[in-house]
């Protein structure tokens, strides 16, 4: 199985995981490639960075193959440099990650007319690889509205609102920009953020969505348990949306599963911090899609089958861990973390 979004985090946040735990962690839990994200810090936005990020991860010696996304900056020559590094550096760095919102990291370019700077000059380089977005348009977003006693109030200050502007957005901008890349909207959360993207599909663009298990398996009122820790960004939706979007999953409407691991401290938690741990998410996700009666191909086109096209990865076969194995991996994935928002649901 591969899974296209995770945070590794280690180098200055390697209280929260090291490279070394978080792929040991992926081995265990059954998948063989990873993709990386560029939040790092320092963060992975030249190609001396990258370097030096693929090489520690390959001195961990795991079984998985390391890859990553190179992170976007509005200056045109960190642009070129990192294009340069997609060219050079590939399979290793599959494409560059764009975060049109701020997120853990900073590193959100949240003024329309750098987004639309980036574009042109992607357009400009003939770039016609992989985007990965990250969209929530800063101008709707009501941080007024989170109270870090109820963490259910991230979808108030995160509304779903944000993610639909900002996905429009990204389709306008690319394509006045005449942008011939692919688009990967990540971490889809919102109904009408899909039918945007299938709109895109119409019109013959190239574009693609994926979905996490906790935008599929949870919604915004589990988030008022606080021991779940149940932040993250963008938020947990309503029941109703969550329902939506599983079955648009089993229906083949969404193209693949990313876990968009993110792990924390309990501190960092505590006050505020957006992210959960994936690997167990994915597994227990597995489980249910399994119990759905979803045919295996389409599990595996999930599961890192359509990641390997869209991303031009050297093909390999998707093998997906038996649905008497999950119960125990779901368990051990969970354990390595000491917290887990699934923990309630695969133990019920």
């Amino acid at each position: 199985m591969i899974d296209p979004h995770v945070h590794l985090r280690d180098w200055n946040l390697s209280a929260k995981e090291t490279l070394a735990h978080g792929l040991l962690v992926a081995e265990r839990s059954g998948f063989t490639a990873v993709i990386d994200m560029p939040n790092t810090d320092p963060p992975l936005t030249t190609k001396a960075r990258i370097i030096k990020r693929i090489e520690a991860a390959n001195r961990t010696k795991r079984n998985v193959s390391y890859h990553l996304w190179a992170g976007v900056t509005g200056d045109p020559a960190q642009i070129d440099e990192v294009v340069k590094s997609c060219e050079e550096l590939f399979p290793s760095v599959v494409g560059l990650k764009l975060f049109a919102g701020h997120s853990t990291g900073n590193m959100g370019l949240v003024e329309e007319e750098i987004q639309g700077r980036v574009y042109r000059h992607l357009a400009r380089r003939n770039y016609t690889g992989v985007v990965a977005i990250h969209c929530e348009k800063e101008a709707l977003l009501r941080p007024e509205l989170y109270d870090n006693a109820d963490l259910s109030t991230q979808s108030l200050a995160r509304p779903p609102e944000a993610e639909v502007a900002s996905i429009r957005d990204q389709l306008s901008f690319s394509k006045e920009a005449g942008f011939a890349g692919h688009l990967h909207i990540a971490h889809l959360s919102t109904i009408e953020g899909l039918l945007l993207v299938e709109e895109a599909k119409r019109e013959g663009r190239r574009i693609s969505c994926g979905v996490t298990p906790h935008h599929l398996l949870l919604n915004r009122d589990m988030a008022k348990d606080r021991r779940l820790y149940a932040k993250m960004n963008p938020p947990l939706r309503d029941e109703e949306t969550r329902k939506k979007l599983f079955e648009a999953l089993l229906e083949g409407r969404i193209d693949w599963i990313e876990s968009d691991h993110a792990p924390h401290t309990i501190a960092d938690k505590e006050t505020g911090a957006s992210g959960i741990p994936g690997f167990s998410g994915m597994l227990l996700l597995l489980k249910v899609l399994y119990e759905h009666g979803l045919s295996r191909g389409m599990m595996q086109s999930l599961f890192g089958g359509n990641v390997q096209r869209t991303l031009k990865l050297p093909p390999r076969e998707i093998v997906l861990p038996s649905y008497e194995a999950l119960p125990p991996l779901i368990a051990a994935a969970s354990g390595e973390y000491p917290y887990d928002s699934f923990r309630g649901l695969f133990q019920s």
